[in-house]
């Protein structure tokens, strides 16, 4: 049985811990795009800090793996539950940019 949207957007804020806000929507294919934003940073824009970026690349893994480097390196004394995943994300990163 697939998990509903609702369902799959609480699993992702209580992975991505309490410095996040996780919104899941449908993209043109409708196919789940995460959108995980930071509570405490903005951009340049006064915008909150975001892992969505434009484009085909905001599944799961790709978006909780651009915040769990934004927690690593904006908020290093953060706790969150994606923190434990740091190695395989940085693997994938690396795998991408060999």
């Amino acid at each position: 049985m697939t998990a509903s949207r609702a369902a799959r957007e609480r699993r992702a804020a209580a992975e991505a811990g309490p410095l996040a806000r996780v919104r899941i929507d449908l993209d043109a294919e409708q196919q789940f795009v995460y959108k995980i934003t930071c509570t405490a940073c903005t951009t340049k824009k006064d915008r909150p800090w975001s892992a969505y970026r434009p484009g085909d690349d905001n599944g799961f893994m790709a978006a909780m793996d651009r915040w769990t480097f934004h927690l690593v390196e904006q908020h290093p004394d953060a706790e969150a539950p994606c923190l434990a995943y740091l190695p395989a994300a940085q693997e994938r990163l690396h795998a991408r940019r060999g």
